[in-house]
């Protein structure tokens, strides 16, 4: 009798491991001065059926629109996107309760903060409308410095409503850590800076800039699964660029679009993300347009478009991909909710699974595993 209880405790806790692995948690930045929102949500969410829990938020802070995790899982990293008075968060983050509790906030050194990247020694922030970067150290205890580096932009572009001047939009690591990618929208350039991270002060360094189609607008940017492709996504023209890289790098090799053949109305690409297994691309395109366009990546890095599929509500401008490639979440930021989709495995196409989480003006998702 003895040992079938225990071969039944075995078994039960063999299965309740199991079923913690599908558990993932879903970290969600949002706009809050539209409507009513804490900032920073965290769900639970489970790879097996995309079912997803509230269990915590933190506590109110102003328009936290983009957010980054720690390598470790314990720190989150977040802009507060307030104009003039913009600065940048640091929170510790209990990933089994879901918890952000806040550390300490620092000014952002530049207007309107929509994007920031972490390692082990820095806090990068690409700041919008200050036309810049900052460059923030770690405190030990996971807080941040004042900033010890800020890189100003220069120059504007064709469109003269929206490139009046720089507007960084992006930073982004290179896959060996060597470089800082960075896409400015209001001068037409991806920037590529040598990346120092223990250094007190001259922690980027400019080796290069690559000049895009004047009037495009580069907005995000992402890499092949094996390193040797970049993908740009244009805001202003929804073009699609394929650039080979290597060792900070950029050589164009094709273009395309995002958008649908012969649509004629408003748009405004968004985010870009390639799928875990590398085979599919994804881009998000607001305005009139709402969807997402699906490409199958060729070994050469070449695009072959799928096609489109609306993502069911209004301004997808953020969208994730959980780590099994199971599901694909869009965050609307005025429809206020956060859709869920199934991938195909095979075509890469999308299917509305009908589950989704209300939540005022959803603007970045980000993925963590729950530490036991």
């Amino acid at each position: 009798m003895k040992k079938v209880y225990l071969f039944l405790l075995l078994i039960a806790t063999i299965t309740s491991t199991q079923a913690q692995k599908n558990l993932l948690n879903l970290i969600v930045g949002t706009y809050t001065n539209n409507c009513y929102s804490k900032g920073i949500y965290v769900y639970e969410f489970d790879t097996n059926n995309a079912q997803m829990r509230l269990k915590k938020s933190s506590d109110s802070i102003v328009n936290p629109s983009y957010v980054s995790l720690s390598n470790d899982n314990k720190f989150i990293y977040a802009v507060n996107e307030n104009g003039a008075e913009s600065t940048v968060s640091s929170f510790a983050f209990d990933s089994v309760n879901g918890k952000p509790s806040f550390i300490n906030q620092e000014s952002s050194k530049g207007a309107d903060p929509c994007y920031l990247i972490n390692d082990d020694k820095n806090v990068i922030v690409a700041n919008y409308s200050g036309g810049n970067i900052s460059v923030f150290g770690k405190n030990k205890d996971g807080g941040i410095t004042v900033a010890k580096q800020v890189v100003q932009h220069y120059g504007k572009g064709a469109n003269a409503d929206r490139q009046e001047k720089a507007h960084v939009h992006m930073v982004y690591f290179s896959p060996d850590k060597k470089y800082v990618l960075s896409n400015d929208l209001g001068n037409d350039k991806v920037y590529v800076y040598n990346y120092n991270p223990t250094a007190n002060t001259e922690v980027l360094t400019l080796k290069d800039s690559i000049s895009v189609t004047a009037g495009s607008g580069p907005r995000h940017l992402t890499f092949s699964k094996n390193g040797k492709y970049v993908f740009l996504l244009q805001e202003l023209d929804a073009s699609l660029t394929t650039f080979s890289y290597a060792d900070g790098k950029l050589t164009k090799i094709n273009e395309t679009t995002i958008l649908a053949k012969d649509y004629k109305g408003n748009f405004g690409s968004a985010d870009i993300h390639i799928s875990p297994n590398g085979k599919f691309l994804y881009a998000s395109n607001r305005g009139d347009a709402n969807t997402i366009s699906i490409f199958k990546v060729s070994k050469n890095g070449k695009l072959q478009s799928k096609g489109q599929t609306s993502t069911l509500g209004k301004g997808p401008r953020n969208f994730v991909i959980d780590p099994t490639g199971k599901f694909l979440l869009v965050a609307h930021q005025y429809t206020n909710d956060i859709v869920v989709f199934k991938i195909h495995k095979r075509k890469g196409t999308l299917t509305d699974t009908g589950k989704k989480i209300d939540l005022c003006s959803p603007v970045c998702l980000v993925f963590s595993n729950v530490e036991k």
